[in-house]
């Protein structure tokens, strides 16, 4: 079962398979994982003792931060991703890749908990509007989601110096990606295309 793996110099953590999104460019869709031989299909959920047991066995002077991003959505795991986050503080900066549906899967905001403990957070914007998002991403939460996700960055834009939010440039036509581009600018936050 693998919990941890590597993407070029960083540590990824791969804590939980359920995802309330079943976006229609997902990796999960193309296959089993992204090293070769290594699937991140979890037999179960990890508990926290499992996941502390792998972090121990790293050599932390290896990577430049940890992150959370795996094969599925990690706040649907929020207790358990704050304590092994308080794990990782002291070795590594801490990055949550993130569908921004934390607050709708907690039934809380949850933006202020991260505070201290994550040091970037990467949302997946994924579409400029709610019509496109629910048709690209199919979110179980239907027309709440889009604005949620945007709630979303804009706590965490209270609580958290570096926010950026994504978006996939292959899914998405050319003045989409420039709508995306205005709506990060009114958010001040920065958009990645990947």
């Amino acid at each position: 079962m693998v919990i941890t793996y590597e993407v070029g110099n960083s540590v990824y953590l791969n804590i939980t398979n359920i995802c309330p999104c079943n976006c229609k460019f997902c990796l999960r869709n193309e296959g089993d994982g992204i090293n070769p031989n290594e699937s991140l299909w979890l037999e179960h959920e990890p508990t926290l003792e499992e996941i502390i047991s792998e972090l121990e066995k790293l050599d932390f002077t290896k990577y430049k931060e940890a992150v959370f991003c795996g094969y599925g959505e990690p706040t649907e795991r929020l207790d358990i991703m704050l304590k092994v986050a308080t794990f990782l503080k002291s070795h590594l900066p801490i990055r949550l890749n993130t569908n921004g549906l934390s607050d709708l899967i907690n039934k809380d905001k949850t933006a202020h908990k991260l505070k201290g403990l994550i040091d970037r957070v990467s949302i997946s914007l994924n579409a400029p509007n709610a019509k496109l998002y629910n048709s690209l991403c199919l979110p179980m939460f239907d027309a709440t989601a889009f604005d949620a996700v945007i709630q979303f960055a804009k706590d965490c834009k209270e609580h958290i110096a570096d926010v950026v939010m994504s978006v996939v440039g292959s899914t998405l036509t050319e003045q989409d990606i420039a709508e995306c581009t205005e709506l990060c600018k009114s958010l001040d936050i920065s958009l990645r295309i990947r």
